[in-house]
């Protein structure tokens, strides 16, 4: 069974009826595409940034798949119980990342219940706030150990294109953050299932950039973009 087909058997059966007519409504329109990219809104942080990332991945998307995509961004809040129904989720920023209650028991429910976000630290920085901050709000959802390095044997590496690893973003090594070049991904599983891919790599300010100009790049970086999103539809 399909990470996709999972969310849809949670979601039809008693767990539905706790949502609101309105998001009930929202996923019957939703029947006319296989993915669309929801970001998720926080109140402690600064949740919208890169603003043409998200255009960048779903042109890629229509490029290399056969995948039905809303080609709109959607924004929601992370409180908001109709974050549960989507198929992707995407959370980034630069600063503190302290949920409240109702933040914390969405994101929780979202990824034992099958769910996927991806997670980008724009500091690109394990010793910075955002870092330190996210990763302390999973070790107070998830466990401290939840958060664990990706093998580059992960099928995520070859769900679509084949990478040896997570690739490198111009971005660290550019002398701001920790100066490093990360070789690794972090995520946690929930039943056997990546439901939280975490990035130190600036992949959102990576893809930031109007997706027409992809023609003037030697190699399109947004193909790991794909990678990802077809692992979480499959996976």
């Amino acid at each position: 069974m399909t990470r996709a087909e999972f969310l849809r058997l949670m979601f039809a059966g008693g767990a539905a009826a706790l949502l609101a007519p309105t998001v009930r409504r929202a996923r019957a329109d939703d029947a006319a595409y296989d993915f669309w990219f929801t970001r998720l809104m926080y109140e402690s942080g600064d949740w919208d940034v890169d603003a043409r990332m998200p255009s960048n991945l779903l042109d890629a998307l229509i490029q290399y798949t056969t995948l039905r995509v809303d080609p709109r961004e959607r924004v929601l809040p992370l409180a908001d119980t109709r974050m549960l129904t989507q198929p992707f989720c995407y959370l980034a920023g630069h600063k503190l990342v302290e949920f409240n209650p109702d933040e914390r028991r969405n994101f929780e429910r979202y990824v034992r219940a099958g769910g996927f976000v991806l997670v980008d630290d724009c500091n690109h920085d394990v010793d910075g706030l955002f870092a330190k901050s996210f990763e302390q709000e999973m070790a107070t959802i998830f466990g401290a150990d939840a958060l664990k390095k990706l093998p580059k044997a992960h099928p995520l590496f070859t769900s679509f294109f084949r990478f040896d690893g997570p690739p490198n973003t111009a971005f660290e090594l550019n002398g701001w953050g920790d100066d490093l070049v990360h070789e690794y991904l972090k995520g946690i599983e929930v039943d056997g299932r990546l439901g939280v891919l975490y990035s130190n790599k600036d992949y959102g300010c990576e893809w930031d950039y109007d997706w027409r100009n992809k023609r003037f790049l030697a190699e399109d970086n947004t193909k790991f973009a794909v990678n990802i999103v077809v692992y979480a539809l499959t996976a």
